[in-house]
């Protein structure tokens, strides 16, 4: 599977589970450690890990590796490593102090077309 359809992929389970402010930052140009960058948000810590857990099923099912996950236990930051695509899972007050959209700021987003994204190129 490309890169950028893994990372679709993800943001069509995600929103199954209505995830919030979902971006897509392409940065391969970038780094060496991913392709995608895929941010989003849950309302609760215990929404934030029934994302994660719905999102590890899904890509199983579709034999999409999971190569690690971190945070699972607290639900307020996940980390999903996909190799190409890495997916972080926020509880929004965590996400705010993160900022990791600042931090990506030189990256190009990906347009996503969902009422959960806010996606922009």
């Amino acid at each position: 599977m490309k890169p950028l359809d893994k990372a679709l992929l993800c943001v069509k389970i995600i929103n199954e589970r209505k995830a919030k402010n979902l971006v897509l930052f392409e940065i391969e140009k970038l780094s060496s450690i991913a392709d995608y960058f895929l941010i989003a948000s849950g309302t609760s810590s215990r929404q934030v890990q029934a994302i994660a857990r719905h999102l590890k099923r899904r890509m199983k099912d579709e034999r999409v590796t999971l190569f690690g996950i971190e945070g699972e236990n607290d639900g307020h930051w996940i980390l999903l490593d996909f190799g190409d695509v890495i997916v972080h899972l926020f509880y929004e007050p965590v996400r705010e102090s993160y900022d990791l959209e600042g931090l990506w700021i030189e990256a190009p987003r990906i347009e996503l077309r969902n009422e959960n994204s806010e996606g922009k190129n």
